[in-house]
């Protein structure tokens, strides 16, 4: 049985029209699968060490899906242990996360798939190692439902943006597929938690100004605290292309702009602490 997650809950039929914009967004027609790469092309022996070992890592985040699912199905339950209203609200929401899991296990069939098609590995070793990361726990402590918007919404755009950055360094033309198709999955994902969290701030205002703060103020992408070496690793994935999760923070920026039409000193207040918690580069 599931926790219902405390905070203010959105209006169910916000929730679904907040859905039914993301299933419209990506028709049957635009599906995919691991059937839609000509396998034979692949080959990581074009790969340099860098790239090889960013698809790897990629593959770690990606299949930990029952991890990052089970967050949803556990603090936004759909059975008897919640009243009547609470579960319309988790039904509606249901429809989005059942199938942003199904879309995110086909990334890691797929990512999976790539690195026994290319050379990189065989399937009874990949099974295996993946399972060292895949039966640790991945949990937040997040109070309020705001909250598993915030951080994915995040999450998300960092991933699209690695992606993309990954993508323009690679010359293997099945990966190269692979990576687009993933970066527009993330782009449609992040949009949904966008759409949400925008709906939360018109909504509630200042209410969830001080939830949103405490997701950038403790931000760590996923597994950051349970794959041994993650900061080592995350410093050679960004040798290979950019990674750096805080280039997401000017997009949410953009959403919490959009949300209100006269900033209240708290929001206000909440913009510019994420324009200072991102990282300063220089060119």
């Amino acid at each position: 049985m599931g926790t219902q997650v405390g905070g203010p809950l959105l209006p169910a039929s916000q929730v679904d029209a907040a859905v039914t914009t993301f299933l419209r967004s990506g028709p049957a027609t635009n599906r995919w699968d691991e059937f839609d790469f000509d396998w034979s092309q692949a080959d990581a022996g074009v790969l340099t060490d860098g790239q090889r070992s960013a698809v790897e890592f990629i593959t770690i985040i990606e299949d930990h899906l029952p991890g990052y699912f089970a967050l949803y199905d556990t603090h936004f339950p759909v059975d008897d242990t919640v009243d009547r209203n609470v579960f319309v609200h988790n039904r509606e929401l249901y429809h989005f996360s059942i199938r942003w899991a199904q879309e995110e296990d086909n990334h890691a069939r797929v990512l999976a798939r790539y690195q026994v098609e290319s050379g990189m590995t065989t399937p009874d070793p990949l099974r295996d190692s993946l399972a060292v990361e895949g039966q640790k726990k991945f949990a937040v402590t997040y109070a309020d439902a705001v909250q598993f918007f915030t951080y994915p919404l995040v999450q998300e755009k960092a991933t699209q943006l690695y992606y993309q950055n990954l993508r323009q360094v690679i010359d293997e033309p099945v990966l190269a597929h692979i990576l687009n198709r993933l970066s527009r999955d993330e782009a449609r994902h992040f949009t949904f938690f966008a759409d949400m969290l925008q709906r939360y701030l018109v909504t509630y205002g200042d209410a969830v100004v001080d939830p949103i703060r405490a997701v950038i103020a403790d931000f760590r992408m996923p597994l950051a605290d349970t794959i041994r070496g993650y900061w080592r690793w995350a410093l050679k994935i960004a040798d290979t292309a950019r990674y750096d999760h805080t280039d997401a923070y000017e997009y949410l920026i953009k959403v919490l702009n959009r949300a209100v039409d006269t900033q209240s000193d708290k929001v206000t207040e909440l913009v510019n602490f994420i324009s200072a918690c991102r990282t300063i580069t220089t060119s």
